[in-house]
């Protein structure tokens, strides 16, 4: 019923936003003569808030058309390899002979959209030729399709490695780090070919009982039964995957906001006060930010439940108890990848440690193939984009990947 709800408050608030947008218009076009109105910029400051309080966002465009590269800029063709019903594998192929060595980022199914890390795979493109997973949102999927379960995001793992290895690096942001190094772990243990030369592992809660966050509080504080009973509902019946169990995007985007209140009610204050002022470049990158941060999906119920109970509740993997179907999962297993960890200093996602735990489990991998960075002043979004990524975090992975898998600058 709430999605319904929610649903119903779309409908109701799309004409509110409209009808703002385009007082906002009125007031700023310079053909209109209210734009010469003496309260002009306030009113049309005060309009554009609301429509963009009101509005709905949809899954932004990736916005990268060309690769910045020494020789110059190249064009970019986004492609599709392969499709599968949750996710999608998209390619950046440069339009160039020199493609440079292939690098897999797998990104969160997490709320957001993989678009989130627009900056991670733009600065990756000037010495790689880049891959990353585009999760579906799961409303779209039909039921028909069947469920998707945390060892299904473990399957979807190897089966996109072993496209593209074993000569690719294998980068994985935030939560993927845990069936990522599910995933590494089967393939080492089965021996497989495909079994890439380096993986990084940013920001991932590997082991979330170290600096537990928030966010780890709230997964911990309470019982299975409760994520199944508040946070899970069916996806409505407009959308094509009508009656799946989804964790709704709204919701996650609710939860998102009150990790944050304060934060955020201060940003959209400054963003109307540069909007007072003319301080167009600071209003340009308030709504890049929040076109990008609002737009959410619904993620699939077994997955999320799955990871509640097994990542964040039970901690099987630090435990040594996690299994992927039938097969116990032995990191340990995993001797001859090179082994690079990211965190920030200022996370509040991801607590200093979490992710570093990745060495422990990883054991049998020899002390000059691995590193850990902590990024000083870093939080958790700056540790795959922004200006301390590209000056900061960035170039030390791609000295990881030239030194232990021959990538060339």
């Amino acid at each position: 019923m709430l999605y319904e709800l929610h649903e119903l408050h779309k409908t109701i608030a799309a004409p509110v936003a409209a009808w703002a947008h385009v007082n906002q218009r009125l007031f700023t076009n310079p053909y209109s003569p209210f734009a010469y109105h003496p309260f002009s910029r306030t009113i049309a400051a005060s309009q554009e808030l609301i429509a963009r309080l009101m509005r709905s966002y949809e899954k932004p465009k990736w916005h990268i058309d060309y690769a910045r590269l020494a020789s110059g800029d190249v064009p970019v063709a986004i492609q599709t390899v392969p499709h599968k019903p949750f996710c999608n594998l998209v390619h950046f192929a440069k339009q160039t002979p020199q493609r440079g060595p292939r690098m897999l980022i797998f990104a969160p199914l997490s709320g957001h959209h993989a678009t989130l890390l627009r900056d991670t795979v733009r600065t990756a493109l000037r010495d790689f030729d880049v891959y990353i997973t585009d999760w579906i949102d799961a409303r779209m999927v039909p039921l028909g399709q069947g469920a998707f379960h945390l060892d299904d995001y473990v399957a979807y793992c190897e089966a996109f490695i072993r496209l593209l290895g074993p000569d690719v690096h294998v980068v994985s942001v935030c939560q993927p780090t845990v069936p990522v190094l599910c995933a590494m772990s089967l393939l080492a243990q089965r021996d497989d070919p495909a079994l890439p030369k380096t993986m990084v592992m940013m920001g991932g809660p590997i082991d979330p009982r170290r600096n537990p966050t928030a966010v780890n509080e709230f997964a911990m504080g309470r019982p299975y039964s409760w994520f199944e009973d508040r946070v899970i509902h069916r996806v409505p019946f407009n959308y094509p995957g009508y009656m799946r169990k989804v964790y709704p995007g709204f919701l996650q985007h609710m939860g998102f906001i009150a990790m944050n209140a304060e934060r955020h009610i201060d940003a959209h204050r400054q963003f109307f006060n540069h909007l007072i002022v003319g301080d167009g470049d600071s209003a340009a990158a308030h709504r890049r930010f929040y076109d990008e941060y609002n737009a959410v999906l619904d993620m699939p119920a077994e997955y999320y439940l799955e990871t509640i109970k097994r990542v964040f509740q039970d901690f099987a993997l630090p435990k040594g108890k996690m299994t992927v179907g039938n097969e116990p999962v032995r990191p340990e297993a995993i001797r001859t990848t090179a082994l690079m960890t990211v965190e920030g200093e200022l996370d509040d996602i991801s607590g200093n440690g979490q992710t570093e735990a990745a060495h422990l489990l990883c054991r049998n991998i020899p002390a000059e193939k691995r590193k850990h960075l902590l990024a000083e002043g870093v939080g958790h979004y700056g540790i795959f984009s922004g200006r301390k990524f590209r000056e900061l975090v960035y170039p030390q992975i791609l000295e990881f990947a030239k030194r232990w898998g021959k990538a060339k600058a």
